[in-house]
């Protein structure tokens, strides 16, 4: 096929779905023929026009995106649009014929639009019924990761300590190292957060800033501060407030339910 590719999104954040759209008409390649903010218009509006490539959320309330792919009756190109773990990106890697990270970088995306260009006409292994089989096997096939219960700690005088991760309420960044905390005070860790990040279960221990990672377990209240930012309120003693990034708010409230 020649001319602009067809694109259709489905994401259920309107800015998210804003930004993705705006990023596709700025390349030049791409009609975006449809989008849609929940997976139920998607189902209805998708079959009845012509879309080469679907740029699909996973998360969203209601129908997720697994269960459009499930009931769609037209098989497009299917790139995964998330902000999902590393686990799940190999099994998207696995089967869609992309995935993009949010917010959606330009270079990433001209990427896969090479990627779609190549398999226009012919979806063969990336379209809808071939990527959730592949989904499944990949979850039938792979291990799942272990994950850290127990971080060493320094205490000093070449001394170190086991402490359960359970009892971390939240890691923060500090000079080269990192300093864990607990409801009995404060370690140091001799790794990164970004080395912390990958051990660290993330069904209980999110990323809220560059400098921070909080224990889900250990939040008490979330709230707006005077700049529209988001402010975690933890149930230690000391109250303690940490600020959520905003490029990083909404995997936090996805993991929230917020």
């Amino acid at each position: 096929m020649t001319g602009r590719l067809h694109a259709y999104v489905v994401d259920d954040e309107p800015g998210a779905l804003r930004q993705i759209v705006q990023s596709l008409k700025s390349t030049g390649r791409v009609d975006v023929v449809g989008s849609a903010t929940s997976a139920e218009t998607a189902l209805v509006e998708i079959p009845a026009r012509e879309v080469e490539a679907l740029f699909l959320d996973i998360h969203m309330p209601g129908m997720t995106g697994f269960e459009l792919l499930q009931r769609l009756t037209t098989s497009p190109l299917v790139v995964f649009v998330t902000a999902f773990d590393a686990y799940a990106l190999q099994a998207f890697e696995a089967s869609a014929i992309d995935y993009l990270l949010k917010p959606v970088k330009r270079e990433r995306l001209e990427q896969t639009l090479e990627r779609l260009e190549g398999r226009r006409g012919d979806p063969g292994g990336a379209g809808v019924r071939a990527v959730l089989e592949k989904l499944a096997r990949h979850y039938q096939q792979a291990r799942p990761p272990v994950y850290a219960d127990r971080i060493s700690v320094d205490l000093g005088q070449q001394r170190t300590q086991l402490v359960e991760t359970a009892k971390i309420t939240h890691f923060v960044a500090q000079g080269k190292g990192t300093v864990a905390v607990t409801a009995a005070g404060s370690h140091l860790v001799d790794r990164t957060l970004g080395d912390l990040e990958e051990r660290l279960d993330p069904r209980q221990f999110v990323r809220i800033h560059r400098s921070a990672i909080v224990n889900l377990a250990w939040v008490a209240e979330v709230q707006p501060d005077l700049g529209g930012r988001l402010v975690v309120r933890l149930k230690d003693a000391a109250r303690t407030e940490l600020q959520v990034a905003r490029d990083r708010a909404r995997t936090f409230k996805e993991r929230l339910v917020l």
